[in-house]
């Protein structure tokens, strides 16, 4: 078992760390100042096979566990991520490279996430639906899918990976979980927590590797029931594609565009201030960050001019911004810590 403070970089497949079949390992690489973090193993096709074999081995023992029990795991690994949230920021900031206070932000939000989860597992309820005819009952029981494979991304490598975990754990599958190559350790850091909370071997497993060759394994082998993706929209045409040989359930949260309409009757100081602090959050992968903006000709001026002059004041300390006006003559003060590392 590791500890809060070493350094894990390893796959977790079946309740142990190992490496890659090869050997083969990923260079993860600080954003900020292009240097080496460290050497993650860097598994294959091969390796997803053994992590949906594990999980489906596991996957009797933990649905036959009580909501209750599954919720005393999660409670635990929030309450751990809770006391480690300033280590797991700092290892956040240094392969993904948002602001460390962000990172913290993300953690916490996180660890609120495993714990709601693990309260609405208790609450998977069934239906008693009105009978058609003399005699008859009509009943509806919600049952676990089965073996879930869940895929995240860069930008949230925490928040986006444990809303596919929570859920799944919470009810009863088990997960095989992807992280993105270029933030793996964000996630390593939540599998030691999940490990000193309980969790058994098997129930959640952890594989570093390419995207194609896992994503094909998950599509082409049965034992996965479900695939739960965020990520690019053309990806996910790829993956809908791949998923209609099985028919298989799958739940994407892709790329949009989303627009930022701007009324007459509204506040332009208020809607500048909340258009900025949107497009800049986590300098700007976000999924839902604005990405045009339509502004009434009757305040198109006020909502302008306060964008630029914004400074931030009024948000929440997690999500301070620079001045529009030095950004936009690229005056990037790092020293800042609310925007860069």
């Amino acid at each position: 078992m590791t500890t809060a403070t070493s350094i894990q970089t390893k796959l977790y497949i079946d309740g142990k760390w190992c490496d890659a079949l090869d050997g083969k390992t990923h260079a993860v690489i600080n954003p900020a100042t292009e240097e080496v973090l460290w050497e993650v193993a860097y598994g294959s096709r091969a390796e997803t096979k053994l992590a949906l074999e594990a999980a489906a081995k596991a996957m009797p023992a933990w649905q036959k566990l009580t909501s209750w029990d599954r919720a005393k795991i999660l409670k635990k690994t929030a309450d751990l991520m809770r006391e480690r949230a300033d280590a797991i920021a700092r290892v956040m900031t240094m392969e993904q490279g948002k602001p460390v206070v962000e990172a913290k932000a993300e953690v916490m939000h996180s660890a609120d996430t495993f714990e709601w989860f693990a309260e609405e597992g208790k609450r998977a309820y069934g239906q008693v639906i009105p009978n058609s005819a003399p005699g008859k009952r009509h009943l509806t029981l919600k049952h676990p899918v089965g073996v879930v494979a869940a895929i995240s991304p860069w930008n949230f490598p925490i928040t986006l990976a444990i809303r596919k975990l929570a859920p799944a754990l919470a009810v009863g599958c088990t997960v095989v979980s992807r992280p993105a190559s270029q933030t793996p350790r964000s996630l390593i850091v939540i599998f030691e927590c999940l490990i000193e909370a309980g969790l058994p071997a098997g129930v959640a497993n952890l594989v570093i590797g390419p995207g194609q060759e896992m994503a094909d394994e998950f599509m082409q082998n049965r034992i996965c029931r479900k695939i739960s993706f965020t990520g690019s929209t053309e990806v996910g045409k790829q993956l809908i594609r791949a998923s209609a040989d099985q028919v298989k359930r799958i739940s994407m949260e892709l790329g949009g565009h989303a627009p930022f309409i701007v009324f007459p009757d509204s506040d332009p100081e208020v809607s500048a201030k909340l258009a900025v602090a949107g497009k800049f959050r986590n300098n700007g992968q976000v999924c839902i960050s604005p990405s045009r903006f339509f502004v009434h000709k009757d305040i198109q001026k006020k909502f302008t001019e306060a964008a630029v002059e914004f400074q931030g004041q009024g948000w929440p300390s997690a999500y301070r911004w620079q001045e529009i006006r030095q950004i936009r003559k690229g005056l990037l003060l790092r020293t800042h810590r609310d925007i860069w590392p």
